[in-house]
């Protein structure tokens, strides 16, 4: 009989298993773990939620507003009349409770002559009611729950809410394009 010698530093078949085995059972436990961690990212529509919105103005008559809907909040967007505009100026710092200047809260497009819009939260920042229209300048929202008054341009006149109507980030693209959730806001 010929003797033989084991080297320790060697590999066996034996440590070729155990390499193997080991690397099939990462492989079969990522495989299934993959599905649990793959449904916890969001669906398209979650992800989709905080991309900027494209709305089209050219249908919205003077005096028109509509509600908007951008990172699953509402917005109104509303065109003014030159009497609204007028009527929002004409109000003090004596005459609202958080006082902002009329041309911080309207804009429009750079190609217009005048800036006749305004885009802002339609929550009430008093509980997060949605006010709704009032046609009486210089009043042109109000909160049915708890009586806030806002003006044409969503700065607070009376009532419980402690400030305006937050404005979001909105650019105009065009004369007839808005583009609400954009990073380069020209509000």
């Amino acid at each position: 009989m010929s003797e033989q010698t084991i080297n320790a530093d060697e590999p066996t078949r034996r440590d070729f298993i155990y390499v193997a085995t080991g690397m099939l059972g990462a492989v079969g436990a990522a495989a299934l773990a993959w599905p649990f961690i793959d449904q916890m990212r969001p669906d398209a529509a979650v992800r989709a939620a905080g991309q900027p919105v494209e709305i089209d103005v050219s249908g919205i008559e003077e005096g028109q507003a509509i509600i908007v809907t951008w990172r699953g909040r509402p917005f109104f967007v509303r065109r003014l009349t030159e009497t609204e505009i007028a009527a929002a100026s004409s109000l003090t710092e004596g005459d609202m409770k958080d006082f902002q200047p009329v041309d911080e809260r309207i804009g429009g497009p750079a190609e217009a002559a005048s800036e006749q819009w305004v885009v802002c939260s339609a929550n009430c920042t008093h509980l997060g009611c949605i006010p709704t229209t009032v046609d009486d300048a210089p009043e042109g929202w109000s909160c049915p729950c708890h009586g806030s008054v806002f003006d044409m341009t969503g700065r607070i006149l009376r009532g419980p809410a402690p400030i305006n109507l937050p404005l979001p980030p909105y650019v105009f693209a065009s004369e007839s394009t808005l583009i609400v959730g954009t990073e380069t806001a020209g509000a």
